[in-house]
Formats: structure tokens, C-alpha cells, sequence
């Protein structure tokens, strides 16, 4: 079956005579016990199972590859954190990570207070550099031993660099590593991780897969029963639930995913080529144009191979300086000053705003997540902003 005929057709109630076309929300604590010796499914308590889980748990699973998505189905968090540190829960205390200097906030946030408390130890590496990374999973630079997770995002968060899964999964594997792999950007109608040899998708559902920005949700994927067993008890154990409400609305929005993501990437890749000319032509105020659809993206040749379902909705520019990027954001009326992605509108944001932002990332950076509007309305808003800007 074709993932865009999954997204909506999979998961539904049973065709009977009357039936719902669309599984109810089920708002309880507690399940009915089970006789000793019944045999089937123990739900027992809300914070263990929840039926209004199962669609899209069911759902992400099968689009992700796993091979058994009713037996090992995506596990929903209560935020894509949640899901992040309950991956990262997966390396014993002392383990070592190596992870990129570039990659979503809260999880460089978190690494960094899991090294502070000492419970992890971190290593960070520019994920494009293939045999630096090798050697940081294998030999830990000036850490002792292999690396107990090797921690991948691609894109990353905001830089768009593209890292060679598949080589890099298979180095760590054989240095005795586990791979976990944000998909968040990508989602699994771009790339999927699991058959490139990663151990653990995780996702911030928030994204792309609910897609309104109305929902705040995590998720990690896994097609080995023992990391699903481990990652099973850590939100258990930890109170990291979903809420039935957030899992049926986030159900209700991976139903379109595939439509948002095919008009959002071609919006994405059509401003990507209009900012890019611009700024050869001098006709806007843009020092660099970063979408790895760009012939001229440094790894573009490795996304067209790895990223078989485009280049993805984000794009960045840069501008000249910090009061540049910010003057360019106040005059903007269609795009929305936010900091998120993959919601159906197009957002904006200046990145090394937040104090946590790593010093590499230009002051004058722009990410874009772009949506699903016209892209002439997305267009022209960017060219009025930067033309006010540079003349304000």
C-alpha cells in the first residue's frame, strides 16, 4: 500500500452496519480487570495503555517500516521531549553520546544538563564529516571507549545539514553503538531511518504529523522488541503519557499528511530558488540561501539519495547581522513570528535569539518553515519584509 493511501485508510474501526468511519476518544483512567487466566491484551490503567493510542501509534509504526506495527506499534509521549529523553534513557549512567553541534534546542539542552549531572557524557561532532564521526563513535576522542548512542538528526535543526545515515549506522553498529535518529524534519514520507539501519526513530509529533499547531506530542519508533519493551516501561514508569485527546487529534491531522507535505516542499523548494537567484542577482539583502534541494547545498547529492520523498518544508536564509534578520521578521505580515514547524501556516524565526542556540549558528539566520499558502503571497511578503528592512 502506497503511504498516502495508509495515512488514510489504516487505522480505522471495523466496516460494520453502522459503525463510526472514525475511532471515538476515550476519556477513562482505568479498564475493567481481566480474569486471571483471560487471555488477550491487559490495559488495565490509563497510564500504561489507552485505546485512542492505537490508531496513530499503529499508523507511524507501519509508515515508519516496522515490520509488525499491532505487535511493536510507535510509542506516543507527552512531547517530543518525552520522547527524546526516554531514547536517550536507553544508554547506561555514564554512557557516552555523540551527537551533532547542530540539532533541535531541547535536545542539545538536554544533553547538556544530563552531562552536567553526570549522568552522560557528550560528545558533539559536525555530522557531515563522515570519518570524524566514526572515529568519535568508535574511539571517543579524548573519552575512553565506544560511544553508547550515536544521536542523529538530518537535517539538522536549524543548519539543514545532511548526514550519511546508512554509513554512519553501520560504523556505530559495529563499534557496539545504538542509533537513534530524529525524523522530525524529514517525517517517514521523506526518509526512513529503520531501513537505513537505524535502532529508534523519534519524532515531535507537534510537527509535520499533527500539523496545526495545535497539538504538543512525542513519539519513538522501533522495530526491536527489546528497545520497545525498554522504552514501553520508561513511559510508564515516568508519567511521560499522551493525553487521549492530543493522540485523536494528532490521528485526525496525519490523515492529510501527504497532501501538506507535498504542497509545502514545493512551496519550500520554489522560494529556495527564488531567494537563491535574488541573492546571486543582488536583488534582495540575502547573504546565504540553505535548502538541501539546491544543486549548490554541500550534501545536496546525498539528500536526493537519501531522502527519496523530497527535501523537506524548512529552508534558512541569512541576513547581515542580527538587527537585519529581526527588521526583515517585523515587517512580514503573511509568515508568523513562531518558533515551531510543520503546521500548515508558514512560520518564522530568528534562531540565535534563544541564549541557547549554538555560537555557529549566524546571528543572522532565518529559519523558515514553510506552509501550504500560494507561494506568489509567500513571495512577495518575503521581498517587501527584506526591502523594508534594508531600508529601514
Amino acid at each position: 500500500m502506497h503511504p498516502e493511501t495508509l495515512l488514510v485508510s489504516a487505522s480505522r474501526p471495523a466496516r460494520e452496519v453502522d459503525a463510526p468511519v472514525n475511532d471515538p476518544v476515550h476519556f477513562t483512567s482505568t479498564f475493567v480487570g481481566w480474569e486471571p487466566d483471560a487471555a488477550g491484551p491487559r490495559r488495565l490503567y490509563g497510564r500504561m495503555s489507552n485505546p485512542t493510542w492505537d490508531g496513530p501509534e499503529q499508523l507511524l509504526a507501519a509508515l515508519e517500516g516496522v515490520e509488525d506495527p499491532v505487535e511493536r506499534p510507535a510509542l506516543l509521549f507527552s512531547s517530543g521531549m518525552a520522547a527524546i529523553s526516554a531514547a536517550l534513557h536507553l544508554a547506561p549512567n555514564g554512557g557516552r553520546i555523540v551527537a551533532p553541534q547542530h540539532a533541535y534546542q531541547g535536545g542539545l539542552s538536554l544533553l547538556d544538563s544530563l552531562q552536567q549531572t553526570g549522568r552522560l557524557a557528550v560528545e558533539r561532532v559536525d555530522i557531515t564529516d563522515t570519518e570524524a564521526v566514526v572515529r568519535a563513535v568508535r574511539d571517543g576522542g579524548d573519552a575512553d571507549g565506544p560511544a553508547s548512542i550515536l544521536w542523529l538528526e538530518s537535517p539538522t535543526n536549524p543548519m539543514l545539514e545532511v548526514a550519511d545515515l546508512a554509513a554512519l549506522t553501520e560504523a556505530a553498529h559495529a563499534a557496539g553503538a545504538l542509533v537513534v535518529v530524529d525524523n522530525t524534519f524529514a517525517t517517514p514520507l521523506v526518509q526512513r531511518p529503520l531501513e537505513l539501519g537505524a535502532d529508534v526513530v523519534v519524532h515531535s509529533v507537534t510537527k509535520y504529523l499533527a500539523g496545526h499547531s495545535d497539538v504538543v506530542l512525542g513519539a519513538a519508533v522501533t522495530d526491536d522488541a527489546g528497545l520497545h519493551r525498554r522504552l514501553h516501561a520508561h513511559r510508564t514508569l515516568h508519567g511521560a503519557i499522551a493525553g487521549p485527546m492530543e493522540a485523536f487529534l494528532a490521528l485526525r491531522g496525519m490523515r492529510t499528511l501527504a497532501l501538506r507535505l507535498e504542497r509545502s516542499q514545493a512551496n519550500a523548494a520554489e522560494l529556495a530558488r527564488r531567494l537563491d537567484a535574488a541573492r546571486r542577482e543582488g536583488t534582495l539583502p540575502v547573504a546565504a540561501v540553505t535548502y538541501p534541494g539546491l544543486p549548490d547545498h554541500p550534501q545536496h547529492v546525498l539528500a536526493a539519495a537519501q531522502m527519496q520523498g523530497g527535501f523537506g518544508s524548512v529552508l534558512t536564509v541569512v541576513m547581515e547581522g542580527a538587527a537585519a534578520a529581526d527588521a526583515v521578521v517585523q515587517n512580514l505580515r503573511h509568515w508568523v513570528p513562531a518558533t515551531s514547524l510543520g503546521g500548515v501556516e508558514s512560520l518564522v524565526e530568528r534562531r540565535r535569539r534563544f541564549d541557547g542556540e549554538p555560537a555557529t549558528v549566524p546571528a543572522g539566520l532565518l529559519r523558515l518553515s514553510v506552509g501550504i499558502e500560494h507561494v506568489d503571497d509567500l513571495w512577495e511578503d518575503l521581498q517587501a519584509g527584506m526591502r523594508a528592512a534594508a531600508v529601514g
